[in-house]
């Protein structure tokens, strides 16, 4: 693997170890089965007698994605050896949770694509992709009920509340240079994080475990979650943007508090804060600047103190899973939660 590069050519971190397949990809493969029963009740739900509905959330749905976080429920239920059935239509709840919040996402941010094509929002327009959206969270609402756990109901209903208590919270932050790290972490504990931990916990109780299970589970989805998303920031000023998916640098050309900004803020000279003031706060921006950004996370170490941060989070991923049977699959979610931050594109 070619080594993480920022966009001014700079190594920004270490190379992974090498393999032949990322522990996502072998997770995929060996839920193989699960994944296609998934997928079908995806493709059954997402159908209305009104055509831009599945138009639109099949142009979403079919561009790609690596189904994350189905995966994390499918994975979950596999891991305790539970082959019920019940897992797959709430894997399929939470894509319809996670897509929604995507055609919500991209409406709140403007933005012209997902996955390297064309955003919803963009070819469809903003009322629609947001009522697209508001249909798929209905939809994972009607696959929690049939399901008939109150228990289940709780977890996913309360993940929903959470992720759009996030995107208000974002909103809060969004041009802020004064953000501090708290405020970022709860930003990416509500948009990104709950949603994995709702995933990992309904996979464990669908299985029938004890609580201390299910809340190793939940609290090992929520790591996962942060790791995830903290490499997710980094990346975007580092990656390669054919296989980020959009444009290098969104993040900083929407005046996005992420955590490489916060911690080169952190010891910023007066005139480093005028620099991003002006780029963050004030969008004022020209030629040359996100290069002088990503000097100035070379200066402070702001990528490397971030993925150590997000390695932080891993450590504490894996040990939640020691006591948890002992299985390829458990060695698939240890090296998994390591991937997330050491990933590179």
């Amino acid at each position: 693997m070619k080594q993480l590069q920022t966009v001014s050519g700079t190594k920004a971190a270490p190379p992974p170890r090498a393999a032949q397949t990322s522990p996502l990809e072998r997770l995929s493969q060996a839920l193989k089965g699960d994944l296609a029963s998934v997928n079908a009740i995806i493709l059954d739900r997402m159908q209305s007698d009104i055509p831009l509905i599945p138009q639109l959330a099949g142009h979403l749905i079919a561009a790609g994605g690596k189904r994350i976080r189905p995966v994390m429920t499918l994975a979950s239920a596999a891991l305790f050896g539970y082959d019920g059935g019940r897992q797959h239509k709430l894997a399929a709840c939470v894509e319809f949770i996670h897509t929604a919040t995507l055609l919500h996402d991209d409406v709140v941010d403007e933005s012209d694509q997902r996955r390297g094509k064309a955003s919803a929002n963009a070819l469809f327009g903003n009322e629609a992709a947001v009522l697209v959206g508001d249909f798929l969270f209905s939809r994972s609402f009607q696959l929690m009920v049939e399901d008939g756990s109150l228990d289940v109901l709780r977890i996913l209903s309360n993940a929903a509340a959470v992720i759009a208590e996030g995107e208000v919270l974002q909103l809060s932050t969004a041009n802020n240079i004064e953000t501090t790290e708290e405020q970022y972490l709860d930003v990416i504990s509500a948009k990104t994080a709950e949603l994995f931990a709702a995933a990992c916990e309904v996979g464990a109780v669908v299985a029938g475990r004890d609580p201390a299970e299910c809340r190793a589970m939940r609290e090992y989805g929520a790591y996962l979650g942060l790791a995830f998303q903290i490499s997710d920031d980094v990346l975007d000023y580092a990656a390669s943007e054919e296989l980020l998916g959009k444009s290098l640098g969104d993040d900083f050309k929407e005046g996005k508090m992420t955590l490489p900004v916060i911690k080169a803020l952190k010891n910023a000279t007066p005139e480093e804060k005028a620099f991003w003031e002006r780029c963050m706060g004030a969008l004022e921006q020209k030629d040359g600047d996100l290069a002088q950004a990503v000097r100035l996370f070379e200066r402070h170490n702001a990528i490397g103190r971030s993925l150590e941060q997000a390695r932080g989070y891993a450590k504490k991923g894996i040990q939640l899973l020691k006591d948890l049977p002992q299985n390829a699959l458990r060695k698939d979610l240890e090296d998994l939660i390591v991937f997330a931050v050491e990933r590179q594109y």
